[in-house]
């Protein structure tokens, strides 16, 4: 019985592993995120199921910086030999959107100061500024961890391991150690 249950939840974290905190409001995937103050749409960022670094619809996609952009679909390309698609669940967010995440994250975590560690204000997000984006599906994730450096991508946060954001010296020297969390980011104590 211990077994069965111990298997439950590694199978549970590991499913998990790749949902960013806006799929954990929205439940089940593809669903809308909806928040006190209405329905986030995709002018502000909300990627639907499915879009990729290639697709040209969708905001959250085409405002990312065009190097990371450039990066990913380059990544993306390689990974496809591999057999894996890159999904984007997140990229470029509007600061409305990205101000309705942080007030929905100290909901479901109680404190700002825990909602700190998954969610970053609308002045100091990287996703605002269309310097981040968050992987689809755990594998793709995976494989840009361990490839993502030789096109300047790499993990930023030991606790969202679907984070990437354009580091143009990891080509050259690899990805710089990670932080924590988003609480450990110099970036963040604006």
């Amino acid at each position: 019985m211990v077994a069965a249950i111990l298997g439950t939840l590694i199978h549970q974290s590991s499913s998990s592993s790749a949902d960013s905190f806006d799929d954990r409001l929205r439940g089940a995937r593809g669903a809308p995120i909806v928040t006190a103050e209405g329905v986030a749409a995709e002018s502000d960022g909300v990627m639907p199921d499915g879009v990729t670094v290639f697709d040209e619809r969708h905001p959250g996609v085409v405002n990312l910086d065009p190097d990371l952009l450039h990066a990913l679909r380059r990544a993306a390309t390689d990974a496809a030999q591999d057999g894996l698609e890159i999904y984007v669940n997140s990229g470029w967010r509007s600061p409305e959107y990205q101000s309705r995440l942080l007030r929905e994250a100290v909901g479901a975590y109680g404190s700002a100061e825990e909602a700190a560690r998954w969610v970053a204000t609308a002045d100091t997000s990287a996703h605002v500024s269309g310097d981040a984006v968050d992987i689809g599906t755990s594998d793709a994730a995976a494989w840009l961890s361990q490839h993502g450096a030789q096109y300047g991508l790499c993990p930023i946060y030991d606790n969202e391991p679907w984070h990437f954001e354009l580091r143009p010296d990891a080509i050259v020297q690899g990805c710089p150690v990670t932080y924590t969390d988003p609480t450990q980011d110099p970036r963040m104590q604006q």
